[in-house]
């Protein structure tokens, strides 16, 4: 029997793949990362316009309370002090995020927690929701009318492309509404940008494994099989098995961006429009995250978009029938004790970047106990 080549082929070069060919190679194991894109990094792969780190996939911001995911990925970039402090458009009106007492402040004119939380829970009360059958009645039993119709309808129809009449109450399992002039975005200990960016970070992770770009998984394991002893997957899990049961949903995006000849457009990294009729959820001014000062600025706007073939699946839909759907793939995948399924795609479902990492590194550690058993 012939002796495989590398001991493990890592179909997908995101933080999922470089952080397990990390942990495997520094293990002593052999790793060849197979990337069907022009770059590694996957989603958090940046581009520099204008001397400025551009997010070509969307604002990438490193967050964590898991200290040990903290400590690991300090090793590989310093990471600045930057607060994600997102602002919010709804027609002339501009709020702070997430909801806090400057929102509820700049809503109702109050000073106030105790007079922000009488009129939520006049607002819930008037409403009369029992147990909610849609995310419209989930939004406002947890909100109240203001806070959903302004900052919360809009924004989350345009996200997932229909009425928030017609998605699942459990997309939204609670609101964070916080009653302290805080405008932190999040509650994680940790959290900022590497200074010397993600695509050093994925540069580094990857430094012990051999990388080919531009390849198609179908057709390398057809032209080269038995060439790993085991397969890390990291892309669609319908994909892996050519759909065979039916094709999972997702959401998908797509980014107008502009080099601007001024130095700061919009004051600030991340910009919410809730409002329905603007078509995007977002724009970013790229500069913010390094605190940048060159004299021309980089925006994106994000549009969400239909996923189809051809575009970049980023949310899956996790509605009854598409999770019934995955858990019928994750039954196929376990007859296949050789193929590893892992990150966002391999998972089917949404990973902030912290949870990626977590769950890459537990899976190396499971790998490293067989290795030690064998």
């Amino acid at each position: 029997m012939s002796v495989a080549e590398y001991d493990y082929l890592i179909v997908g070069a995101g933080l999922y793949g470089c952080v397990f060919a990390e942990q495997m190679s520094s293990r002593g194991k052999r790793c060849l990362v197979i990337e069907r894109r022009e770059h590694i990094g996957g989603n958090i792969y940046c581009e520099e316009i204008e001397g400025i780190q551009v997010h070509r996939y969307g604002a990438h911001i490193f967050h964590t309370s898991d200290e040990e995911v903290w400590a690991y990925i300090n090793r590989f970039s310093p990471f600045n002090h930057y607060i994600n402090s997102p602002i919010a458009i709804y027609g002339d009106e501009l709020y702070n995020l997430p909801f806090n007492m400057n929102t509820f402040s700049k809503l109702w004119n109050i000073r106030t927690p105790s007079e922000a939380k009488k009129i939520i829970q006049r607002q819930i009360a008037e409403l009369s929701i029992g147990e909610p059958a849609n995310l419209e009645e989930q939004a406002l039993k947890l909100a109240g009318r203001d806070v959903y119709e302004k900052l919360i309808k809009g924004y989350t129809e345009k996200q997932w492309g229909r009425p928030c009449k017609e998605l699942p109450a459990f997309i939204i399992q609670r609101i964070p509404l916080r009653f302290t002039f805080d405008n932190n975005y999040f509650s994680d200990r940790y959290q900022g940008i590497p200074m010397e960016g993600y695509n050093a970070i994925a540069e580094k992770l990857l430094a012990g494994s051999e990388v080919l770009l531009n390849t198609d998984y179908a057709k390398f394991r057809q032209e080269n099989p038995g060439i790993a002893a085991r397969t890390v997957y990291s892309g669609q899990i319908d994909a892996f098995f050519n759909f065979c049961l039916g094709q999972l949903e997702y959401r998908s995006l797509t980014f107008e961006t502009r080099v601007l000849d001024q130095e700061n457009w919009q004051g600030n990294a991340v910009v919410n429009y809730t409002a329905r009729e603007v078509p995007y959820t977002r724009s970013i001014e790229h500069k913010h995250f390094l605190f940048g000062t060159q004299p021309k600025t980089v925006v994106s706007w994000e549009y969400p978009a239909v996923w189809g073939p051809g575009r970049e699946a980023y949310y899956p839909v996790n509605d009854e029938k598409n999770q019934n759907l995955y858990q019928a793939y994750q039954q196929l995948a376990r007859t296949l004790p050789d193929v590893i399924f892992g990150g966002r795609l391999g998972s089917y479902r949404y990973y902030n970047m912290d949870q990626t990492i977590r769950a890459a590194l537990d899976a190396a550690l499971l790998e490293a106990k067989m290795w030690r058993r064998t």
